[in-house]
């Protein structure tokens, strides 16, 4: 099955929107599978951002991504990459369609709320970083023990 990489920045994160963003994948019928709320180091963005590297906004990306905790998780489910983009919205918040985390929640493109990988290689990379040991293995929510 299809895995992405979803961050929520830290824009999303002070504006208290986690909730929001999760119930949205899990709408979608996506499976999340893995999360942690971190606060990144500056080495660390770098290397999740290296490929934008030669971008004159590089340096203003990696203070951002720093500047408070972010929420990293591995969603999965069938074109999850694909459908991802189209749920998070295009990048440029001005450009993003109502109904879309970013159509809805952001107005700056320097304070978009989410990252999301934009195709399969990215997210196995993405989640190969953050997730070094990973996704968390868990029971459904419908597993017995809920019953007893």
């Amino acid at each position: 099955m299809e895995q992405t990489f979803i961050m929520i920045k830290p824009d999303g994160v002070q504006r208290g929107l986690i909730g929001q963003i999760i119930c949205r994948f899990e709408q979608k019928g996506f499976t999340l599978k893995g999360l942690k709320l971190v606060t990144v180091e500056r080495s660390f963005a770098e290397k999740h951002y290296q490929d934008l590297s030669a971008k004159p906004f590089f340096s203003g990306l990696v203070d951002y991504i720093v500047s408070g905790p972010v929420v990293a998780m591995i969603w999965e489910g069938k074109n999850v990459v694909l459908t991802g983009r189209k749920i998070i919205g295009a990048t440029n918040p001005a450009a993003s369609e109502p109904g879309t985390i970013r159509g809805d929640f952001a107005i700056d493109i320097g304070r978009n709320i989410i990252h999301g990988s934009d195709s399969v290689d990215s997210a196995n990379k993405e989640i190969a970083l953050w997730f070094p040991d990973g996704p968390v293995h868990w029971q459904s929510s419908l597993s017995p023990w809920i019953y007893e």
